[in-house]
């Protein structure tokens, strides 16, 4: 085909018109959030993520390169319904339009994300996250309550902190789901009986590690206010230490993990027999210094007085001088001076500090066996105590039920099944044995007299 000049000088390459039509774009469409099914999946060698970003009506192609999809928190897969955050854009080798993607998630964690976001706005315009609401957690606890389920990991990991740190400091487990839809409910009434059962001076509120999904009842509104109107100090303890939730906001602390909690609340048992060493030694010093001091009293009254000896040769030099009195007056003087000899002598006998030195080494004997003896006691009571609690919730375990042979049985909706007339033929129930639980239906039914 042949153009003439004219033509041809009106029109523009195709490149050129690629880079204009991409220019345009990404100028008009800075960064967008956009809903889809992921489809045509291709990870190659390079790290980067190509794939098609779909609805029931329409497609569009997406690319993720290397250094955005690292920061992504799941591994995506064909059929993942995600939304990504990106700019638009145009592939000028082939003239396809696309999105550059710079952030991904899960569809549903982002409708949960946007709900938290709002639920924090408005709590926080409401002032339940301000410093000056939240209670001291107290320093040396009586007794702790542990709000959380009373077979996951979390109760494990509190219970074998504070069996390591403080095996004699009383605790409570308040039983309640951590998820699910029931869990929210269950976890502010463990919180009210907590309050009522006045046994607790502070609770930890929270559960292990988890997806957003998992973590969710911690975020309700309702868990929220019921932390916020607790009369007892709070721990929130939810999740690992990088997962924050309204619990954590509202809470009078906040800790990074159940086991962290536990850390907080405990004392340490190994500081606590270092504290008692160290109060010994300063006490036994402080005896050792009084002692020095009152032998240094001593050894300065016994410098101050003068020795016999002396006051003898005086006498001898006034002899000297006094030659010519009488030999009575010589008598008596010598008389009075061995007499007041003698005096001197009872009295430095008297103000020996050896007897005073072994009584004050008696009593330190024995404030000593007083303190090993009183230790020693309230590390037995304390053991006996955590035995009794242990055996006690061992015996009200519905576990323990289910190790004797017995079984739980459910309907399908959850409702246990305590008589046959809640029953009917075919009907599918669920029975929890000790190990696991298993599906099974009704063949026939008989109602016992």
């Amino acid at each position: 085909m042949n153009f003439s000049a004219p033509q041809r000088s009106n029109a523009i390459a195709v490149s050129e018109l690629n880079r204009q039509v991409k220019s345009l774009l990404e100028s008009s469409f800075l960064s967008i959030r956009v809903v889809g099914e992921i489809s045509n999946l291709a990870r190659p060698s390079s790290g980067h993520w190509y794939f098609t970003l779909k609805d029931q009506n329409a497609q569009v192609r997406c690319a993720m390169f290397r250094g955005n999809n690292l920061r992504v928190g799941f591994s995506p897969k064909e059929g993942d319904q995600v939304v990504i955050t990106a700019k638009v854009s145009l592939f000028e080798g082939r003239g396809d339009y696309q999105l550059i993607c710079s952030a991904m998630e899960q569809d549903g964690a982002g409708q949960l994300q946007l709900l938290f976001e709002q639920l924090k706005a408005k709590l926080q315009a409401e002032g339940l996250f301000a410093p000056e609401r939240k209670q001291p957690i107290p320093k040396h606890p009586k007794a702790i309550g542990v709000v959380t389920s009373p077979t996951g990991a979390a109760v494990h990991d509190i219970l074998s902190v504070l069996k390591r740190r403080y095996p004699g400091l009383p605790v409570r487990i308040y039983p309640t789901a951590v998820q699910g839809a029931e869990a929210a409910e269950q976890i502010c009434r463990a919180i009210e009986l907590a309050h009522r059962d006045n046994q607790v001076d502070v609770l930890i509120v929270g559960r292990g590690g988890g997806s957003l999904e998992d973590l969710w009842p911690f975020n309700e509104e309702s868990v929220a206010r019921a932390i916020a109107n607790a009369r007892l100090p709070i721990v929130s303890a939810v999740g690992h230490e990088v997962d924050y939730s309204i619990a954590d906001l509202v809470a009078d602390l906040r800790a990074p993990t159940p086991s962290a909690a536990a850390e907080l609340l405990s004392q340490n048992g190994e500081e606590i027999l270092a504290q008692l060493n160290r109060a010994e030694r300063s006490l036994l010093q402080r005896i050792q210094w009084q002692l020095d001091r009152q032998l240094q009293a001593v050894r300065h009254l016994s410098q101050r007085l003068r020795h016999p000896g002396e006051r003898l040769r005086e006498q001898a030099q006034r002899l000297d001088q006094l030659e010519m009195r009488t030999t009575a007056a010589i008598k008596r003087q010598f008389r009075d001076e061995r007499y007041e000899t003698a005096q001197l002598i009872q009295r430095l006998l008297k103000a020996n500090p050896s007897r005073r030195i072994q009584d004050n080494q008696d009593r330190v004997e024995r404030i000593c066996q007083q303190i090993t003896r009183t230790a020693n006691e309230l590390i037995e009571r304390k053991r006996l105590l955590l035995a009794k609690q242990v055996a006690q919730l061992d015996a009200i375990s519905p576990l323990a039920t289910l190790q004797r042979g017995y079984a739980l049985v459910t309907t399908e909706s959850g409702e246990v099944v305590r008589d046959s007339s809640q029953l009917t033929v075919d009907q599918n129930v669920k029975v929890q044995v000790k190990n696991g639980r298993f599906s099974a239906t009704v063949i026939e039914t008989e109602q016992s007299e």
